[in-house]
Order: C-alpha cells, then sequence, then structure tokens
C-alpha cells in the first residue's frame, strides 16, 4: 500500500509525512474537539503549499485512527487545498464517516488487497516464469512456508537460486533459508481449530519470531471468549448482539459456525489452561516460555477440533 502511494507521490519535492496515533493516546476528551499533539502538523500543511514553489505532497498514514473531531477538521481543509498540493491517506480500515465523504468527492479512492499465502505463490509461480527458473512445486511450498507473503524476501531467495549450480530439494531450501515469515495470527488460529497440531506447532514457531507469547495469549483469550458467548446465544444475531459485532461479520459468523466442537467442560479446561498459561509467562524464565506455548497449543487443538469428546464417547 505504501509502494503504491510513494509512486503517487514521487513527483513531489518534499513530503511531510504524518503518522495517526492510536485512539486511546492523548486529548481524545480535550472538549473543544482540538487535534492530538502528534497530528498538529497536518493542519498548516494543508493550508499552505510551499513556500519555494516546489512540489508538496502530505502524507496521512494510518487514517483509521483519526478521532472524530480531526477527520471533520481534516476533511474541512480538503474543500480548499492550495494548487500543486499532492494528498494521500493510507488505511487499513474505515476512516470516520466525514472525511471519507471528503474524499470520495475531491479524490481517488484506491484499494489494496491484502496480500496472502496463497496470493504469494501465485507471485511465486509468475516469477519464477520471467526469470525462467524451473522449481519443483514441493520446493515452491518451501519457499512459501519460509517466507510467506513477505514478496522482497521471496525475490531475494529466488536471486540467490539462480546464481546456484543446481536447485536445492524442499529439505534443502527449509534449511537454507532459516527467515520465518511475519504472518497473520489467523493462519495459527485456523490450525488450532482444525486441531492440526502440526501445522499450529509450525504456525506457533514462526508467530513467535516476531512477536511475543503474552501478545499470542491475549488473542487466544479473546477467542476463548468469543467461543464461550457463541456457545451460550441462542442463535446468530444474540451472538453477534452480545459480542457487538454485525451477524455479516465473517469472523462473527464463522465463530457461529464451530460452536459446536467444543463442550462445556472443554470450555472451562481451556480457560483455566489459559490462565495458568498467562501465569507461568509473567512469573517464569523466559527460555520456557516456548515450551509452554507447544503444550497449550496441543491442548487447544484437541478441545477445539472436538477429538476428545469423540475419544471418549
Amino acid at each position: 500500500m505504501l509502494d503504491q502511494v510513494h509512486a503517487h507521490l514521487e513527483d513531489a519535492d518534499s513530503l511531510v509525512r504524518v503518522d495517526v496515533p492510536v485512539k486511546g493516546t492523548t486529548n481524545e476528551d480535550d472538549a473543544g474537539g482540538t487535534m492530538r499533539t502528534d497530528l498538529e502538523a497536518v493542519v498548516p500543511a494543508l493550508q499552505s503549499g510551499s513556500l519555494f514553489g516546489g512540489r508538496e505532497a502530505v502524507l496521512v498514514v494510518d487514517a483509521q485512527n483519526l478521532l472524530k473531531a480531526e477527520a471533520e477538521i481534516i476533511a474541512e481543509l480538503l474543500v480548499d487545498l492550495p494548487d500543486g498540493l499532492q494528498l494521500a491517506f493510507t488505511s487499513t480500515g474505515a476512516m470516520p464517516a466525514p472525511l471519507s465523504r471528503a474524499m470520495k468527492e475531491v479524490g481517488d479512492v484506491v484499494t489494496v488487497k491484502k496480500l496472502r499465502e496463497r496470493d504469494a505463490g501465485q507471485w511465486l509461480a509468475s516469477a519464477l516464469k520471467q526469470r525462467r527458473l524451473k522449481l519443483p512445486a514441493e520446493a515452491q511450498s518451501a519457499l512459501i512456508q519460509r517466507f510467506g507473503s513477505d514478496l522482497a524476501a521471496l525475490s531475494g531467495a529466488l536471486d540467490q537460486l539462480e546464481l546456484a549450480d543446481e536447485i536445492p530439494s524442499a529439505d534443502q531450501l527449509i534449511e537454507r533459508f532459516r527467515t520465518r515469515p511475519d504472518e497473520p495470527v489467523w493462519l495459527y488460529a485456523d490450525a488450532v481449530s482444525a486441531g492440526d497440531v502440526g501445522e499450529a506447532l509450525r504456525r506457533l514457531t514462526d508467530y513467535l519470531t516476531h512477536s511475543h507469547p503474552l501478545v499470542l495469549l491475549a488473542y487466544l483469550e479473546n477467542d476463548l471468549k468469543r467461543r464461550a458467548i457463541a456457545a451460550a446465544a441462542p442463535n446468530l444475531a444474540t451472538f453477534a448482539e452480545w459480542s457487538g459485532t454485525s451477524p455479516d461479520h465473517y469472523p462473527t459468523k464463522k465463530a457461529w459456525n464451530a460452536r459446536g466442537r467444543t463442550s462445556d467442560s472443554e470450555l472451562r479446561r481451556a480457560i483455566d489452561a489459559i490462565s495458568r498459561a498467562d501465569q507461568h509467562l509473567k512469573s517464569a524464565p523466559e527460555d520456557t516460555h516456548q515450551l509452554t506455548m507447544e503444550r497449550l497449543t496441543i491442548a487447544l487443538c484437541r478441545w477445539y477440533s472436538g477429538s476428545a469428546a469423540r475419544r471418549s464417547a
């Protein structure tokens, strides 16, 4: 997304970048509706063009974090921008309505599809064709396993393979490239829900390479909360209301459809296990954290997939 923005603004002589802080920071309750300190630079940047006649550009990053009052101020400024000023916003979620409406009136909205592993596989196949490099399907899968959707890393790996005397096997590629992909947590969560222990443990290792176990544990706590609410709700509409989401929201429907896999007793065991893991991570030496999360993962795979209930039956 940022690559496309910078390509759009490449003709600018200077660039003012403003990163919108996450909600919950200072000045949110300011009765005067003023902008937070980190955003104050955007107002003069939008009110005046370059002092020296050059092309000036303004980039607002993470616009989904703008507060309503801030969005209203920026929306008003969009009506009368200085001549020659280039402006771009990036957002990974819905922007406040005042700004969204103003942008549609004065500019263009471009949607950038989030790249996933299956998309990376298509990119890899195309890149191999362009480079006239033959790589067996198993070796391609090994590269995706190592690098996920990191296209820059994949491209670097292909650069190395082009210089190699012979194409390594899948096992050799796994051994050669030790970089782990910075991947979304739902890939791990899907493997746990499916009861796929081997895949879940691999995803766990990948995820913890770039993140802390407590971050993953917080996600698991929220996921378990959704499962418990879904188990208690009489229908999808009620579940959505209780969880504060929309019935059409994909994660909501996904959680609702999976509600019958886990029994009440297994939910209670999961709650207890996550609580004990939380205590351990906060008190035990760090070199035991990986093992703790691996044991928790194996247990959740069993409980969430319903395999424990089938064995006991």
